[in-house]
């Protein structure tokens, strides 16, 4: 309805029924975030060689010495990951008392064994267990020639996403938030538990694409039942700051389990505890009244209302909703909605393109960051809740400039210094590591930041009958910008420069693209998709808004025209 925030402003802001909300939509986002990026450790690929037969009766110098040492990037040497010295021969040489060299880098070994043939691991491999015992590149051996299997699966999660984000958005749409919410957690217990019994790699890429597509879609639903279900600044605070922080504390548990369960199925089983333990807020959340407002059901949502006022200890008025405006939203609203009402008006088809735009090219670029900087050098432990405790930071930076200042200012601005910071890193890689590590660090800051109120954002420009549909397709286009990152970072054979370039250039396309976006801050969530604002022409996101041109001219052709005065 159009004035339902004041229709329900007696219930306050911060009662006690709002904060048994708040705190469990925020512990409902601890699983999607726990399982956000999975990939890194149950796909992390430990150092290998070729696996040398025990039967082979080799001394461990003839075994160090059957595979070969080459030269890697920054000159290092490196024992040969997929290729091995003719067993066959290094035996022979073995059995006629030939001995080679205790240190590989002598040129007594290269006389001795560098004119042999080689031959791929026919026995398979050895596989370092410094940081993992097992994880799902050791155990169905996706190296050297089945090596384009790990992007891949990788792929496979992230479709899982996109595909989820497709069909929960209408659903929830049509039969409400908080069966996607709880279906999505339960699907990620369901499915962790599953991955863990996964006999080989194609049942593994299968039970990983349905464990993908619960991940996204609790966090979306999770934001769309709050945001409706809280208002004025408590809304700001469980969308821009709170719900994300512990979305990004799950994640910097994942890394601690990790450590502790080296076994990539107990850490898989391990994953599926939080959505197991959110199970019972099921009892406790309830269904957003808004949206039970926008599908006609005016009963449901006052008695909704009512119990929450009690909670509240404030009374509800009588009667909650206008009567006539009840008849007039019951006959307009009982309609079905979907994915193709983004793109039926010309307005709100700009407004999603736009807002698809913005969505990838800001998600590649995040993504991206995510998986090119959990390949440096050190403790991969370490390094993953280093580099994600930057986003804590980032959170808290969103809050506090949404609450002052407009949203395309806002996301304009993070966006914009993310944006310089990419591409001031290709002044830097070779020449000074700590300044390349900050302008990554700063990078990620401001398109998180930038992504962050971009969320808050995307909820204000959708209509409430379409809102989870409309969040659920950004989240979708994200996905998609997820599933091109790992590929992205393959462009680096050609140019080591080049991945940073993109990611750089799509970020100043997202700010481009923001400008045209109208302005929602301070104003109340709109329910109808004709209430939607519309696209304005190109401003500076600081100039105040301007009178509709459109709305002033019908003004002046519907008002009465004066014919006669007369003193009375």
């Amino acid at each position: 309805m159009q004035d339902y925030e004041e229709s329900v402003s007696f219930l306050g802001t911060w009662g006690p029924f709002q904060k048994r909300v708040f705190l469990l939509l925020c512990l409902t986002s601890i699983p999607g975030g726990y399982n956000v990026l999975s990939v890194i450790f149950l796909l992390a690929k430990p150092s290998h060689h070729c696996h040398i037969p025990a039967q082979s009766n080799l001394s461990q110098d003839w075994i160090q010495a059957s595979i070969p040492v080459q030269q890697v990037a920054g000159g290092r040497l490196e024992r040969s990951s997929c290729s091995r010295y003719e067993l066959d021969l290094v035996q022979n040489l073995s059995a006629v008392g030939g001995k080679p060299a205790l240190n590989l880098n002598q040129s007594s070994v290269e006389v001795l064994v560098s004119s042999l043939k080689r031959e791929g691991c026919k026995d398979g491999w050895t596989y370092s267990t410094e940081h993992y015992e097992s994880t799902v590149v050791s155990e169905f051996n996706l190296v050297c020639s089945d090596q384009w299997k790990q992007p891949l699966t990788s792929l496979f999660y992230f479709l899982g996403g996109l595909f989820g984000c497709f069909i929960s958005g209408q659903i929830s749409d049509r039969f409400g938030r908080k069966p996607v919410l709880f279906g999505s957690i339960f699907a990620l217990s369901l499915f962790s538990s599953a991955v863990a019994f996964a006999p080989s790699w194609p049942v593994f890429i299968a039970l990983f694409f349905m464990l993908g597509m619960g991940q996204i879609t609790s966090y979306i639903a999770a934001f769309v039942l709050g945001s409706e279900l809280l208002m004025g600044s408590t809304r700001v605070i469980f969308s821009s700051l709170c719900l994300p922080c512990v979305y990004v504390s799950a994640t910097l548990l994942l890394p601690v389990t990790a450590y502790l369960m080296s076994s990539w199925r107990y850490l898989s089983l391990t994953m599926a505890v939080p959505g197991l333990a959110c199970l019972p807020f099921w009892w406790l959340i309830p269904e957003s009244p808004r949206w039970l407002v926008s599908r006609g059901r005016f009963q449901e949502a006052e008695l909704l209302l009512r119990s929450a006022a009690l909670h509240n200890r404030v009374e509800a008025p009588y009667v909650i909703f206008i009567p006539a405006n009840v008849e007039k939203e019951t006959s307009e609203k009982v309609k079905s909605t979907s994915i193709l009402d983004l793109l039926k008006t010309a307005n709100i088809r700009n407004i999603t393109l736009m807002l698809w735009i913005i969505w990838f090219s800001l998600n590649v670029s995040f993504f991206g960051l995510s998986f090119n900087m959990s390949a440096l050098y050190g403790n991969p432990f370490l390094n993953y809740i280093l580099l994600t405790a930057v986003e804590l930071p980032a959170y808290t930076a969103s809050w506090l400039v949404s609450r002052s200042f407009p949203r395309r200012l806002s996301c304009i601005s993070f966006t914009l210094l993310g944006a310089l910071a990419l591409l001031l890193i290709q002044i830097t890689l070779d020449s000074n590591q700590a300044i390349t590590l900050t302008l990554v660090l700063l990078g990620k800051f401001g398109i998180l930041a930038g992504i962050a109120v971009l969320y808050i954002f995307t909820s204000e420009l959708s209509p409430t009958v379409i809102r989870n549909t409309a969040m659920s397709s950004c989240a979708m286009f994200s996905r998609v910008g997820s599933s091109v990152s790992p590929y992205l970072l393959q462009l680096a054979v050609f140019n080591q420069f080049l991945p940073w370039i993109i990611v750089g250039c799509l970020s100043l396309l997202s700010v481009l693209v923001c400008f045209f976006l109208p302005e929602t801050f301070r104003e109340p969530l709109i329910d109808t998709i004709d209430q939607m604002p519309l696209v304005q022409r190109f401003r500076w996101p600081w100039a105040s808004t301007p009178p509709d041109d459109g709305k002033l001219a019908k003004d002046q052709t519907t008002a009465p025209e004066i014919i006669c005065t007369s003193r009375l």
